[in-house]
């Protein structure tokens, strides 16, 4: 069950609901900016996260649902001892502001619409939850804060990350499994038809099978996309490298031995590939674990895109 289906049962129940959201994060918080929780009297969903911080404010949330008229609060959060004011209890040097929203029957609509839009715009504010279907081109997060009684949050809702792997090989196939765990839209294209390793390739959303030459048109820009090329040659990659430098993309990998890819930038450089679009490029690729086998491989490329994915 997510958030807000714990959120819509509970208001069809005339359950009460705080609704704990951080709007904002700096340095190593836990709780990341979009992390959230649901806290009912009797139970929780979701984390804004963990520890000591977290029980407390989720004690502090009860609190607040047994005083009556309810109202929307905002509380900082650092994470540092030395810290007079708004002290976690954590050490970990950085710091949240969490958005505790009260949610009651009439908020029922609402929730019920960011439950079943595929997308939206997820608005908080002093004035409580608002969702709107049709959202703006903006970034993910937007917060503005002029005072505590003078704020606002926007969410991107249904905004998906995606990964496009270029060559359905043993490290694709294994690659895939790893990034369905860590919640990617799994994107592969191979130029052989019939390859064993593409059909048996079960984690994967869509599998395409075309000329690497098209893939500048098969693979979107976007700030949520990133792209992977591993296939089985030094040509193919070429190719499909060619197609993808330059395109807006978050991350940009390139799978090969060091001479091969020396070589092969430097045909880049040759060709006349501005600089500043070769050195976007990953690669060797993944962090240096000494990794081996498809499985250890594609582990090093996922931290690597989680690194990239994870930085502000």
């Amino acid at each position: 069950m997510n958030i807000w289906q714990f959120i819509n049962t509970q208001l069809e129940q005339y359950t009460p609901v705080m609704l704990l959201y951080v709007v904002e994060s700096k340095g190593s918080s836990p709780g990341r900016q979009g992390f959230s929780i649901a806290v009912t009297q009797k139970a929780l969903q979701g984390s804004i996260g963990g520890g000591i911080m977290e029980h407390k404010l989720v004690e502090w949330a009860r609190d607040l649902l047994q005083k009556q008229p309810y109202e929307v609060q905002l509380k900082r959060q650092v994470h540092r001892k030395s810290e007079q004011k708004d002290q976690s209890g954590m050490i970990c040097s950085g710091e949240q502001t969490i958005a505790f929203i009260p949610l009651v029957s009439k908020d029922l609509p609402v929730v019920q619409q960011v439950l079943n839009a595929a997308s939206g715009l997820l608005k908080l504010s002093p004035q409580g939850l608002g969702f709107q279907t049709k959202a703006p081109a903006l970034p993910r997060y937007q917060y503005f804060e002029a005072t505590h009684q003078e704020w606002s949050f926007a969410e991107q809702i249904g905004v998906q990350n995606n990964v496009y792997i270029v060559g359905g090989g043993h490290v694709g196939l294994a690659f895939s499994q790893v990034m369905a765990n860590l919640d990617f839209r799994i994107h592969i294209y191979d130029n052989r038809p019939g390859l064993n390793t593409m059909e048996a390739n079960h984690y994967a959303h869509y599998k395409r099978v075309l000329p690497y030459d098209q893939l500048g048109e098969a693979i979107p820009a976007g700030a949520n996309h990133y792209a992977v090329v591993m296939t089985f040659g030094y040509r193919s990659d070429d190719i499909a490298i060619r197609q993808l430098l330059g395109k807006p993309l978050k991350y940009l990998g390139l799978m090969g031995s060091q001479a091969k890819i020396d070589q092969l930038l430097a045909n880049l450089r040759k060709d006349g590939f501005p600089e500043e679009q070769i050195k976007k490029v990953h690669t060797p690729i993944g962090i240096p674990i000494r990794s081996k086998t498809p499985a250890e491989i594609a582990i090093s490329i996922a931290a690597e895109i989680i690194a990239v994915k994870n930085t502000e």
